[in-house]
């Protein structure tokens, strides 16, 4: 959670890749995700506040994300500037194989604002994983999104159903969840 202004809390950039847009799953919900990241970032850009880019290398043959692949890019809102940290990683957790633990404790940065692709994996694994390891985490519920799937139980789950059940099981035990306009409404002008 966002408490007060020596909180100083890193934006963690989740896996805005192009890949995801080459061949989706499915349709996908909150079309505004990567405009309301965009805004959080250059509100923590304006501020000189800590960026922390978290890029997916798959290692899944078919997988899009694949770092000899176009869609392993960045999406062109989220193009990392000089100065602006980032870790790769090749499973779900952004903390798993990467020195982005060591990063945070080494640079005294105890909360994180989390926004990203997916809500119910990456996104999820990360939030999850952060809170577990004592960081104080907010999830912007509106700069994350997710896609519709066919469940183990042959029912259509909606991308909306999968971003709300995510949010809904991430909230209050693992993190505070807010929109992108009550993060941008912390920060000061």
């Amino acid at each position: 959670m966002i408490h007060d202004a020596d909180n100083n809390p890193a934006l963690l950039i989740v896996d805005v890749q192009k890949g995801l847009d080459e061949a989706p799953p499915g349709s996908r919900n909150n079309p505004e995700t990567e405009a309301n990241i965009s805004a959080l970032l250059n509100a923590w850009r304006k501020q000189g506040r800590p960026i922390i880019h978290i890029r997916h290398c798959s290692v899944e043959p078919d997988s899009p994300l694949r770092p000899e692949l176009p869609g392993n890019a960045y999406k062109d809102e989220v193009q990392p500037l000089p100065g602006e940290r980032e870790f790769t990683k090749s499973v779900n957790s952004a903390f798993i194989g990467t020195g982005l633990e060591q990063y945070l404790r080494s640079n005294r940065i105890s909360a994180l604002v989390i926004v990203g692709l997916t809500t119910d994996h990456c996104v999820s694994t990360t939030t999850r994983t952060a809170s577990d390891l004592g960081f104080d985490v907010t999830l912007v519920r509106d700069a994350t999104a997710a896609f519709e799937r066919i469940g183990y139980d042959g029912v259509h789950y909606s991308a909306e159903d999968i971003h709300r059940v995510n949010l809904v099981s991430l909230d209050g035990e693992f993190c505070a969840l807010r929109s992108t306009a009550e993060v941008l409404a912390t920060i000061p002008s």
